[in-house]
Formats: C-alpha cells, sequence, structure tokens
C-alpha cells in the first residue's frame, strides 16, 4: 500500500466521511497534502497541484511565502499566544482601521464565522432588536443564524428562511428574514414591512461568484441608512482581495459594520469585526453589568503570530502594482475558461471577479441564487473532479486566483481547462 492510499484509509478511520468537512471529492480522487509552496500543492505521493482553492481563500500570496515564513519565524520565538494586549495586534488593527472606510474600532476572533456571528450580536445590542436579514445564497459561516437559505433545493417565498443544517434550534427560523440578492425592489419592500424588527441586515457585497447589479449595493445602504438598521458587510472573501480597501472600496458603498477574515491573517486563524464607535461600544468592558454589554472572548483572540502573519501580508498588498497584477492574471485565467468553453462548445456562464470566479454550466445569466438552480450540477462536479485528475484543485464553486501565478502557470491551467471543456463536450 502506498503512503498516500495508508493516509486516506486512516482519515477514514478518525474524520466522519473521511475528510475535515471542508473539501468532497471522489474517493479515487482522494489526496493527502504534503506541502505547499508559491502556486503549488504537493501531495502525500509527491504529484504537484496547481493550487486554485488557497485554502478556501487565505494564501492570496501563495503558500509559504518568505515575508509570511520569516514573520512568523521571528514572533514564535517571542511565545505564541498570550491572550492579552500585544504590539503585532495592535498594529495589525491600526492598519485595518487605515485601510477599511467603515473601522473605527476593531474586535479580533480566531474565525470568519465568529467574526459574522459577533457582528450579528453586537449590531443586535445596538439596535434593542433580534431579527436579521441575509440573502438567499449568501454564506455567513456555520453558526445557526449563517446556514439559513445558503443552498435551499426548494426555495421557500420571501422572506421565509430554510436551515440547511441538522440541529439549529427551530426557533431560529423566527428570527432570519430571507431577501433575494439583487432584487432592490423586493429587498426594500421587505426593509420597509420589517425595520421596526429589525437588527441588521447582513450581505456578502459580492455574493459568492454573483457580480452586484448596478445601483443595489447603494440601494441597500440607503433603505438601510433611512431606517438606521446597520448594513453589515461580510468582507471575509472580498477583505483586501477585490482591493486594498476591499468591496467597500471596490463597490464604492460603506457599511456600517464589516467583518474579515482569510487573506486577513495569510493562512492563519484570525477574523475581526470593524465598524465606528458608536456600534463598537458594547464590546467596551466598562458596560459590563449593563444591558448594553456584549461578551466578546476568546482563547486566541489578538494572537501575534496570526497577527505578524497578516502584518506581513498586507506589507505585501501594499506594494504597487499588486493589484493591477492580480486583476490582470485573475483575468486571464477567467478568459480563458470561457474561451475554452466556446471553443468546444459547451455552454457555460463564468460568473465573478477576476481574483475569484467560477463556471456554471447553464445559458442563463447568474444574477442571483434562484438563477444558479438551472445550472447542470452533474457537469460542475466532473468539470472539477477532471481538474484534478489532471493537477489542478479548486474549491467546489469558486476558482481562486493567487498572485504566486507565473506566466508559465497560466498557460499550464489554460491547457486544462481546455483539455477538460474538450473531454465535456465529447460527453
Amino acid at each position: 500500500m502506498s503512503e498516500l492510499s495508508d493516509l486516506v484509509q486512516r482519515a477514514s478511520r478518525v474524520f466522519p466521511g473521511g475528510v475535515l468537512g471542508n473539501h468532497r471529492g471522489e474517493t479515487d480522487l482522494a489526496f493527502v497534502v504534503k506541502e505547499g509552496r508559491g502556486a503549488y500543492l504537493w501531495d502525500a505521493s509527491g504529484r504537484r497541484y496547481l493550487d486554485y482553492l488557497l485554502g478556501s481563500g487565505p494564501m492570496l500570496l501563495g503558500h509559504a511565502h518568505p515575508a509570511v515564513v520569516e514573520a512568523v519565524q521571528r514572533q514564535i520565538g517571542r511565545g505564541s499566544t498570550y491572550m492579552l494586549l500585544n504590539e503585532p495586534i495592535i498594529e495589525l488593527a491600526e492598519e485595518i482601521v487605515r485601510a477599511v472606510a467603515c473601522a473605527e474600532q476593531v474586535r479580533f476572533t480566531t474565525s470568519g464565522t465568529e467574526s459574522t456571528f459577533m457582528a450579528l450580536r453586537v449590531a443586535r445590542a445596538y439596535r434593542g432588536r433580534d431579527k436579521i436579514m441575509k440573502f438567499e445564497g449568501g454564506f455567513h459561516g456555520v453558526h445557526d443564524y449563517g446556514l439559513m437559505s445558503v443552498s435551499p433545493r426548494s426555495p421557500k417565498a420571501f422572506p421565509a428562511p430554510t436551515p440547511d443544517s441538522a440541529g439549529i434550534p427551530g426557533v431560529i427560523e423566527g428570527e432570519v428574514l430571507i431577501a433575494p440578492y439583487n432584487d432592490l425592489a423586493t429587498t426594500e419592500a421587505l426593509i420597509t414591512q420589517y425595520h421596526h424588527e429589525l437588527a441588521a441586515v447582513i450581505i456578502e457585497p459580492y455574493q459568492r461568484v454573483i457580480v452586484p447589479a448596478q445601483g443595489f449595493l447603494a440601494g441597500l445602504r440607503d433603505v438601510t441608512r433611512r431606517y438606521d438598521v446597520p448594513l453589515i458587510f461580510d468582507e471575509i472573501v472580498t477583505g483586501f482581495r477585490l482591493a486594498y480597501g476591499g468591496a467597500q472600496e471596490y463597490y464604492g458603498v460603506v457599511p456600517d459594520l464589516a467583518c474579515y477574515g482569510k487573506v486577513l491573517a495569510g493562512g492563519f486563524p484570525l477574523g475581526a469585526v470593524a465598524g465606528p464607535g458608536r456600534i463598537m461600544r458594547h464590546f467596551d468592558p466598562a458596560l459590563e453589568g449593563t444591558h448594553d454589554f456584549v461578551v466578546q472572548q476568546g482563547t486566541l483572540n489578538g494572537n501575534p503570530i496570526a497577527a505578524v502573519a497578516g502584518l506581513a501580508t498586507l506589507t505585501e498588498l501594499r506594494k504597487p502594482g499588486t493589484y493591477e497584477r492580480l486583476h490582470g492574471m485573475g483575468t486571464r485565467v477567467r478568459e480563458g475558461l470561457a474561451a475554452a468553453a466556446r471553443k468546444h462548445g459547451v455552454v457555460a456562464q463564468i460568473s465573478g471577479e477576476a481574483p475569484v470566479f467560477d463556471v456554471l454550466f447553464t445559458d442563463r445569466p447568474i444574477t442571483d441564487y434562484r438563477s444558479t438552480l438551472g445550472a447542470d450540477g452533474g457537469r460542475i462536479r466532473r468539470f472539477n473532479e477532471d481538474c484534478l485528475r489532471r493537477g489542478l484543485v479548486k474549491a467546489i464553486n469558486k476558482i481562486y486566483v493567487s498572485l504566486a501565478l507565473t506566466d508559465a502557470d497560466v498557460a499550464e491551467t489554460l491547457q486544462i481547462f481546455d483539455d477538460v471543456m474538450a473531454t465535456l463536450a465529447r460527453s
């Protein structure tokens, strides 16, 4: 038995389904990562893969970037965690405040899920209301509020939610309203009807790989401001990826609160909630014992290793021309994928922005979650599996582009896409 097969069998014994819960695939394609460097992963058998998964996005600079490795090695000899204020985490908070339009103050967490959960909690404290509104198809982590109508197979009439997981208390359904992404008229009508009950509206400004329609985010900002309902941008994917200032800079719309993770810590566990003092004040321990105080604690909040990794990552991203190069590289990959589909007569839509996008096998424009339901799910599974067989790994529903890619990597990628589209055309 090979080392790789042995590891896969060992994993099947100790993990439900033999996986970590994040990335699923066919058994014959299962592999175990040995290392990652730059734009590549290697499995336990020594096979190399082009990596468009990037750890689900954090590795924007690529794996084991020298600046990040050096910063972490320098810090780790000073201690791995303190649960106390430290200089790196203060510096990282200061950089977030400089970069992010809505940020006056920051609270750190250890994951994106925790960040969105805490943003909703502090919004409820600020508003004195309980209900939250999210958008159908939007993913905000795996807490009970986030796992509502992320991927309903039979969507209900708006604003009724559908739980996406077993184990979510039924009472949560009564606290979440669902709106259609990119449908400003319906969303505005729902907010007008329910604003007196709403604590917040949370949204992925760029939802999965669906681009916001012209005027949608600005209109959402206007209606939430009209009723003083906090607007939360989940920038865990878009933060420091679409632009240094995230979706707020890229789309020109500023929310009340924003949530961060992924790129923020360059591959280490860290999340953040950022916003104005009038809302963030609810985290202040001086309020302890009052109805205004929001409890937010965590053993690894403010971890210095994650902080120095984040600072090193952001330093690299601030270098002139970085985002132009990222968008240019992503555009070449995205357009090459579209060209491969056209060449082989495969009906497909390439949806998304240059730094992160995907292919959906449908002739219908992708404007919201329900428009994705007409896409051929079997064909995207085959596309992902055939890419993996040819040495390219991607997320189930995303292609993340890294700054570590070279021209040769892009050429190899486009050849793989061409081969896979040819195979799909024959099938």
